[in-house]
């Protein structure tokens, strides 16, 4: 897709997602552009419930889409909520 050659975050800050098997409750790791993946243990193909998006794992994401999409689609209160997690575990 010619959009990915000019996005300034393409293909790094990837996050790593963990999201628990449900046929035998293993934790299996996601990196967020990841749609699907095995588990590790029972093999069984585990698919996320949302198709990801950069804008849910890019540093420049808010700069690609602009300001106004950014707080449409509410991402300004989910950073900030995200923010205030972050600094509550590095406090603890």
């Amino acid at each position: 897709m010619p959009y990915r050659q000019n996005c300034p975050g393409f293909g790094k800050d990837l996050e790593i997602i963990i999201i628990k098997c449900p046929a035998c409750n293993t934790d299996v790791e996601f990196f967020s552009d990841e749609l699907a993946r095995r588990c590790p243990e029972c093999k069984k193909e585990i698919i996320k419930d949302k198709a990801p998006s950069c804008i849910d794992w890019c540093k420049s994401a808010r700069q690609c889409v602009g300001e106004k999409l950014w707080k449409e689609l509410g991402y300004d209160k989910l950073k900030k909520e995200k923010d205030k997690d972050e600094n509550k575990d590095s406090k603890e």
